[in-house]
């Protein structure tokens, strides 16, 4: 009998973590990378989840520095005032692994068995991005060495979208039947925009301890997939 691959082994390739934490937080009006979840800051909570999946980890932001736990590095945008693409962009350049984890400092609940799946799958492609409701490109693998020109490109001229360098680039989508197998109700793609969705996020977070949720305890609210302008 034939038996099912372990997806928390991943690929012997140097892997790097990437966490956006610049955004302005316009519609929640406070800074939500600092929001507290269980007593951790919402991107030290990210940084604690891709700890254990990499010790090169990066923060993309605007805010001071010392706000950010070690080991983390702490990068700003070199393409200022051009969105999350700029934000990814500046991560992706930092990274020093062949690949790297891309994902917003608002999802407080990751599921790294998906994570650990999408760099399986990395080997046949030059992004891993899921596809739950919409594409989720602030939750997905990148090939910096693959990403970096086109990105440069897409910026130059004068684009803000993350998925507008993908026609140039070799593009793995997970889709929904494969993401329930690890993430049923895809809460790692939740992301925290309003205080409504803070409330929820901390509601989750007591009643099921971060882990999971019934489909009918929460909607998911759809990651910011770089459609509207952001400081990266």
């Amino acid at each position: 009998m034939q038996q099912s691959p372990d997806y928390r082994i991943m690929p012997n390739l140097p892997l790097s973590g990437v966490v956006l934490a610049g955004g302005k937080s316009a519609r929640l009006g406070r800074d939500k990378a600092l929001l507290e979840l269980e007593g951790r800051t919402l991107v030290a909570r990210t940084l604690d989840a891709l700890a254990q999946l990499t010790d090169d980890l990066i923060v993309v932001t605007n805010i001071v520095p010392r706000l950010f736990p070690p080991p983390a590095r702490v990068v700003t945008d070199r393409y200022v005032g051009a969105g999350v693409l700029a934000g990814m962009h500046a991560g992706l350049l930092a990274a020093r692994g062949e690949l790297a984890i891309v994902v917003a400092c608002d999802m407080p609940f990751l599921d790294l068995d998906l994570l650990r799946r999408m760099v399986t799958l990395a080997h046949e492609a030059d992004v891993v991005v899921p596809r739950w409701t919409d594409v989720e490109p602030l939750h997905a693998i990148y090939r910096p060495a693959a990403c970096l020109g086109p990105i440069e490109r897409a910026l130059v001229r004068g684009e803000r979208r993350i998925v507008s360098f993908y026609h140039q680039v070799r593009v793995r989508y997970v889709e929904r039947a494969e993401i329930t197998r690890f993430d049923p109700q895809g809460l790692s793609f939740f992301n925290v925009n309003t205080a409504k969705d803070w409330e929820q996020a901390c509601a989750l977070a007591r009643s099921h301890g971060g882990a999971s949720a019934s489909a009918a305890a929460l909607s998911p609210a759809p990651a910011d997939t770089g459609r509207a302008p952001q400081t990266g």
